[in-house]
Order: C-alpha cells, then sequence, then structure tokens
C-alpha cells in the first residue's frame, strides 16, 4: 500500500463512517511552540549545509529551506552533491511521481522557479571546472586525461574536497565561474551524518597534509569559510525515532569536535495528535464492535497513528533535552508523491518557526 494511505484512507472516511458510532469528534491540539534565538538570522548566512541520517528527509527538509529562502526574497540555490537527482525530479515529476521524460540535468545551474535554482554537483565536472579556471589550456588537457581523472578521482578525499570547492564557488559575491551571477544563499543537501561530517573536514585536512601550493590554499580558503559562523550554518534533520535520534545526538558531538555548531535541528515527519487519551478509549471500543471492514480499517487506522504519535512525542522530548534547545518541526506529508505543492506545505511550516 502507498506511504501515507492507511492513514489518508482514516481521514477520509472517518466523517462518513464514523458518524453513526458513538465516540467523541477528534479533537486538534495546537502545540506550543517556542522559538529559539540560536535559530533566528539562519537565512542571513550565506552558506548553509542540511545532513542527518539516511532516509530522514534531509533532501526534503534542504529544499522547503530553499523555497522559503526564495520566497523572502533570496536568490538561492540547493547544490546536491555525488550527481543526486532529487531536486530537479521533486519539481519536474507529475503527480503520480512520474519522472519527466528529459533527463535531469548534472552540473547545471537550473532555476526551478522564481529565485530558486539547484545544481547536481559531479566530482569530475568539478575538476575540470577548477583546471580550466586555474590552470587554463594546460589545465583543460589534464581534465580530458583519462589517467589524470583516475589519478586524481583514486586520491581518499579528493571527490570531496572537488565538490566543496564547487560548493564554496557558488557562495562567493565574486564567482570565479565566467557569466555566472551570485547567489544570496547556498544550501547544501550534504551526504548522511557521517559523510557529512568528514565532508566539512576535508579542506581541513587537505590543507594541513599539503601545507604549500595551491591545494593547500584552496583547502585554507574553504576551510575559513566554513570556520565563519556568519557566514556558514550547519542544520541537523531528524525523525522522532531512537535510532535517528542517536544518530543526530552523536552528530552534534561530532560537529562541535570540528570547533562547528549546529544552528538548528529540523524533526521531521511529525504525526498529528488528533485525540485525547479518553477519545482513543472509545474509538477502541468502537473498533471492537465495528463489523464492517471499511470502518474496522479507518478506526484501526485512527488508533495505530495515535500510538505511533506518542511514541514520537517521547522521542521528540529526548531530542530537544539532548540537544538543548527547541526544535524546528515539519509535519508527516500524507502524499503517495513529494512534489511541489508538498514541499510548499512544508516551506510553510518552517516559516512559522524561523
Amino acid at each position: 500500500m502507498p506511504r501515507g494511505t492507511h492513514t489518508r484512507l482514516y481521514s477520509q472516511v472517518s466523517g462518513g463512517f464514523l458518524r453513526g458510532i458513538p465516540c467523541a469528534a477528534p479533537t486538534q491540539h495546537p502545540r506550543p511552540r517556542l522559538k529559539s534565538p540560536r535559530v533566528h538570522g539562519l537565512l542571513d548566512k550565506r552558506l548553509i549545509f542540511v545532513t542527518g541520517k539516511g532516509g530522514v528527509g534531509k533532501s526534503t527538509a534542504a529544499i522547503a529551506l530553499g523555497m522559503l529562502a526564495a520566497r523572502r526574497g533570496l536568490r538561492t540555490i540547493v547544490a546536491e552533491l555525488a550527481s543526486q537527482e532529487r531536486v530537479q525530479l521533486a519539481f519536474t515529476a507529475d503527480e503520480n511521481g512520474a519522472r519527466d521524460a528529459a533527463a535531469p540535468k548534472h552540473f547545471v545551474e537550473v532555476e526551478l522557479a522564481p529565485g530558486l535554482f539547484t545544481i547536481s554537483i559531479d566530482p569530475q565536472h568539478a575538476m575540470e571546472e577548477y583546471l580550466r579556471v586555474k590552470a587554463g589550456a594546460i589545465g583543460q588537457a589534464l581534465g580530458h586525461s583519462r589517467l589524470f581523472h583516475a589519478f586524481a578521482m583514486a586520491t581518499p578525499g579528493m571527490r570531496e574536497l572537488l565538490s566543496i570547492g564547487k560548493v564554496w564557488e557558488l557562495a562567493q559575491l565574486e564567482r570565479r565561474t565566467r557569466g555566472a551571477a551570485s547567489y544570496d544563499l547556498v544550501i547544501v543537501d550534504a551526504p548522511a551524518s557521517g559523510h557529512g561530517v568528514g565532508i566539512l573536514r576535508t579542506p581541513r585536512t587537505f590543507a594541513d597534509i599539503a601545507r604549500v601550493g595551491p591545494i593547500a590554499h584552496q583547502g585554507r580558503s574553504i576551510a575559513n569559510t566554513i570556520a565563519d559562523r556568519s557566514f556558514t550554518g550547519v542544520v541537523a534533520v531528524a525523525t522522532a525515532e531512537e535510532m535517528p535520534v542517536n544518530e543526530t545526538l552523536e552528530l552534534l558531538e561530532a560537529v562541535r569536535g570540528e570547533r562547528l555548531d549546529v544552528d538548528a535541528v529540523i524533526l521531521n515527519a511529525l504525526y498529528p495528535q488528533r485525540f485525547e487519551e479518553a477519545e482513543i478509549d472509545e474509538l477502541r471500543q468502537a473498533l471492537a464492535q465495528a463489523s464492517e471492514p471499511m470502518t474496522r480499517g479507518a478506526l484501526r487506522a485512527a488508533v495505530s497513528e495515535h500510538a505511533r504519535a506518542d511514541i514520537q512525542r517521547d522521542q521528540r522530548n529526548r531530542l530537544r533535552d539532548g540537544v538543548g534547545q527547541e526544535l524546528i518541526e515539519l509535519p508527516f506529508v500524507f502524499a503517495d508523491h513529494m512534489g511541489a505543492d508538498e514541499l510548499q506545505l512544508l516551506a510553510d511550516a518552517l516559516e512559522d518557526q524561523l
């Protein structure tokens, strides 16, 4: 069954099938939000890395953050690493999630909406561009050399350095790419937690190893940019489950070990709390008495959703206590496909809290 179908079925049929069952109407319980002072000014930075455990909606959060920034008048680009294509696909797929016939463009700055751009960064293209800009004709010849490519790509950490170097170039007011316009904000859909910290560490590592020369100079320039807290921000994304919460708390410690900090933590895919405990007891009683399959399915989905929401709140509280600050909360989107409309809803939720 497609994601979200069970609960969506409950939402659609509850108004009809539950009318004849003696149970209280669902109650909406608005969540009090305490804005964290540390979140203020997040969109004033020029470079934001979004990271988190795989599968928690890190890319979705990065896109929604980019949409909010563009909505506020910032010329924004969401940069995907390792040739990912999630951003372009989210904006080009139809309502059923089917892909556009045109293949996503790699290493090209694509405008998705007014003020919102994306780029899929590939290390080999990044190396070719760097050599072309830094070494002219000689660099261009090296860029087309298969032997040089193989040697460079085999160097540990070189792919990460080339990718982060392109991110750094995107964030410059005066860009090195010929004819390219500058951006007000660059949002990086960074790799999952462990690799995300590694990519932040890579430029300084190369600078320390090389010590002198163009790689050392480039590494120091990028490392200084990342270390500038007025310029660069880090956002962690988690879901309210035990393993993602554990990994997010470990991520915070790892980032702080790099003399950085996490500016905000986004808790994604929170289920709504629709019922009080007394109402859930009535729903359970109605489930025990119901015989119609559709009615039983709707009631079972309501009870199941409530149980999951309770578990999520426990994990949310554990993460909030571990982080020591209020979390940015995004709702679970009951849709089969995460498209532009659904992302706009998440951007709305971000706007309420930033």
